[in-house]
């Protein structure tokens, strides 16, 4: 029996006993702590080195964006920092009730300093400016400047709603002209006057920090036991996590599945709600606007009230943003560049078939070559309880593509974060004979191998593996098995994603903990196993790097492994014999030189280019402007310069076919719905061309892909594009 399972086994030896919330804290910290010390794949002990890290995971978390806490609010609560390992164990928490107490003191300061400041009017014709870069700001060293920092984020939120109102105006005088001649008209609605609407942005945003600063002050003590948590397994790594109880929604919420929605992963950062993933054949996927890292400000319904979602936990944001199929949300959203957007999006039932493997034939007329394309959207296996799994689907894709005679393949893995392990093994068998796939470390240093053990080889000529940063987990033991043999040629950004772990879930409310506490306790996801390379790499941290590197459209952005607090470390492993794929041998350091050749000549990707320094730049420009005049005149420019980078013309070069076979699954036919379902075939068709037809990189990736096709033909290639 293992020490966690004695421990919970002792405590359950007093069943029946009426537990006061300290037993029940004492319970869970001692099972958690356990658990972590145990399971976890770092093997750290909780001592007073974890409990100072703790300490201070802590503070980000009841005040990430440093706008509460003075410095010497944190000078008093350091008494306790070697002491919350002790506190976790014997469920005192005297840290928490100080700590909580300080916090609610100040944030009732702030909201007695709301009512003076919005009695004022805010003089936007003043030279004064905002840090809202938390990293970049120190806790204010007194209540004077910390008055202060409010009084400009109050301003601030004001010229943002100001703004937004006039932007929406705008916008709702084009749609008026747009339906002029319809029979029934609208009550015709009074336009404010400036006056007015500068009122009632500041009425606006003073009643939405009323209701932030009282959700902030009637925050339960579960709350602050969970943060505290939290705040451990955090020292542990990013990806391991308390998740309450009630509260799951509370962590990286999936609007999909038989959910009707927008089809977004959500989660929180700092005070704020943050797109992380955009989920395949969901609303937001086939809408287009919203992205990765786009932070969700506001939303309103159809009768376009608005709720503001700072400061709001992403549970409950949720509940505003779902709804049922056919309605419309719109999203107030600010983008990683900083600037602002409205986007609507009409609600639906995510296409789940979306997410499922599809291909076509791609012929570049310059090139007089038939490539085969297999998309990979993520790696799914018995997907809604049937037996269908991504290997199966690329198997089929593979030999419809056969039939077609294609010279080459390019597989795309990009925005895959991953799935069945089974599947990455599994699939690069399709290309290679026999032999070890990837590597699994768990927290004693036991390592599995997985193998593939089927010598056939469904595919065995020219291959590239395309990927990005946000190319994940089972993609990246896919494109790092078949780069190591030597099978395929990788393509894309910088580097993949870098997520090399697995978690397992530890239910707490399983056995008699149930009659103890009914189901209450929870669950802890723990980070317990490493993924390696059959050359003994992890993939953790850094990730796969490409064999030819392409600029990345989102490498202004930090959203991978590698940025995040606490990720585990890249290391190595003792290397796995394998016999590399010994058909051909590609020149790639040529072929990169060719391929940057191309790149640099083509002015689309010149403005991709453009705006990747455009928007590094910018994205680490966190000076807010408060004066109107300049406000507006950084705005337009920057608006402008955006626009200017905007890549949406089509290569009509490529010819695309062959692809009604994959499109087909997305859809299922109704009975008596026959008109709608070729409408939404006919659409699919449309924007599965017209993406192909705009994607730089995946046209460039066929060019290289002939430079391989001729390396096998035997055709000698310069570095020189003039050359052969």
């Amino acid at each position: 029996m293992t020490k966690f399972a004695v421990i919970i086994s002792m405590l359950f030896s007093i069943q029946g006993f009426a537990f006061s919330d300290q037993k029940k804290a004492q319970l869970m910290g001692n099972i958690i702590k356990n658990a972590l010390e145990n399971y976890h794949y770092r093997g750290l002990k909780i001592d007073d080195d974890v409990s100072k890290k703790a300490f201070q995971e802590f503070i980000k978390k009841i005040d990430y964006s440093k706008s509460f806490l003075l410095k010497n609010d944190i000078k008093k609560l350091k008494k306790y920092e070697k002491d919350l390992d002790d506190q976790l164990i014997s469920g005192k928490h005297e840290f928490l009730k100080a700590a909580k107490n300080i916090l609610i003191k100040r944030i009732k300061n702030i909201e007695s300093y709301r009512e003076k400041a919005f009695k004022r009017k805010f003089d936007f014709t003043k030279n004064e400016s905002i840090e809202l870069d938390t990293e970049k700001r120190s806790f204010f060293t007194s209540e004077k400047k910390l008055k202060d920092f409010w009084r400009k984020l109050f301003k601030h939120d004001v010229l943002i709603r100001y703004m937004s109102m006039i932007e929406e105006s705008k916008e709702e005088s084009k749609d008026k002209n747009k339906t002029k001649k319809k029979k029934k008209k609208k009550k015709k609605e009074k336009k404010l006057t400036d006056k007015e609407t500068w009122a009632k942005a500041s009425k606006g945003v003073s009643e939405k920090y009323k209701k932030f600063f009282k959700r902030q002050i009637e925050r339960e003590n579960n709350f602050y036991l969970e943060e505290f948590l939290n705040a451990f397994s955090l020292v542990y790594d990013p990806h391991t996590n308390y998740l309450p109880p009630r509260k799951k929604e509370d962590f990286d919420i999936d609007i999909s599945g038989s959910l009707e929605g927008i089809g977004a992963v959500l989660s929180e950062d700092g005070d704020y709600i943050k797109v992380i993933e955009i989920v395949p054949g969901g609303a937001a996927w086939r809408q287009k606007d919203l992205e990765v890292d786009d932070l969700i400000m506001m939303v309103a319904q159809e009768d376009n009230v608005k709720k503001d979602l700072v400061g709001v936990r992403v549970g409950e944001a949720v509940r505003y943003i779902r709804g049922k199929k056919g309605t419309k949300v719109k999203l107030f959203v600010k983008k990683a560049d900083g600037s602002r957007k409205t986007i609507e999006i009409t609600r639906d039932v995510v296409h789940i078939a979306a997410s499922f493997v599809k291909s076509s034939v791609l012929e570049d007329k310059d090139l007089h070559l038939k490539i085969g394309y297999i998309l990979v959207p993520k790696f799914y296996r018995d997907f809604n309880g049937n037996k269908r799994n991504c290997t199966y689907d690329v198997q089929t894709e593979l030999t419809r593509l056969k039939r077609q005679k294609v010279d080459g393949i390019i597989l795309d893995l990009r925005n895959n974060g991953g799935g069945a392990l089974e599947d990455a093994r599994l699939m690069s068998g399709l290309f290679i004979k026999t032999g070890p796939i990837v590597q699994v470390r768990d927290h004693k240093g036991g390592v599995d191998v997985l193998e593939d053990r089927d010598p056939s080889v469904m595919y065995k000529g020219p291959l590239i593996v395309m990927m990005n940063r946000f190319s994940a987990s089972a993609s990246e033991i896919l494109a790092g098995a078949l780069q190591d043999y030597k099978r395929a040629l990788i393509v894309g950004g910088e580097h993949s994603h870098g997520k090399g772990t697995v978690q397992a879930v530890l239910n707490l409310n399983q056995g008699p903990l149930l009659s103890i506490f009914g189901k209450d306790m929870g669950a802890l996801k723990v980070t317990i196993q490493k993924f390696y390379r059959v050359t003994g790499v992890s993939t953790q941290y850094k990730g796969v790097t490409p064999d030819i590197i392409l600029p990345d459209p989102y490498s202004y952005t930090k959203n991978r492994e590698q940025d995040l607090e606490n990720s585990l470390p890249w290391d190595r492993i003792g290397a796995k014999q394998y016999t590399p794929w010994a058909k051909v041998d590609y020149p790639v350091k040529i072929l990169q030189k060719r391929s940057d050749a191309r790149v640099k000549s083509n002015p689309q990707y010149k403005k991709l280019i453009d705006s990747i320094k455009y928007l590094e730049k910018k994205i680490d420009d966190t000076v807010f402007s408060l004066n109107l005049a300049q406000y507006k005149k950084e705005d337009e420019e920057s608006r402008k310069i955006i626009k200017s980078f905007k890549i949406e013309k089509e290569n009509k070069n490529i010819k695309i076919s062959h692809y009604e076979a994959s499109l087909k699954q997305a859809i299922k036919i109704r009975p008596g719905d026959e008109a709608n379902w070729k409408r939404e075939f006919g659409e699919r068709k449309k924007e599965w061309v017209k993406r192909i037809r705009t994607d730089l990189n995946l046209q460039e990736s066929i060019k290289i892909l002939n430079d391989m096709i001729n390396v096998e033909k035997g055709n000698k290639i310069s570095a020189n594009l003039k050359g052969k």
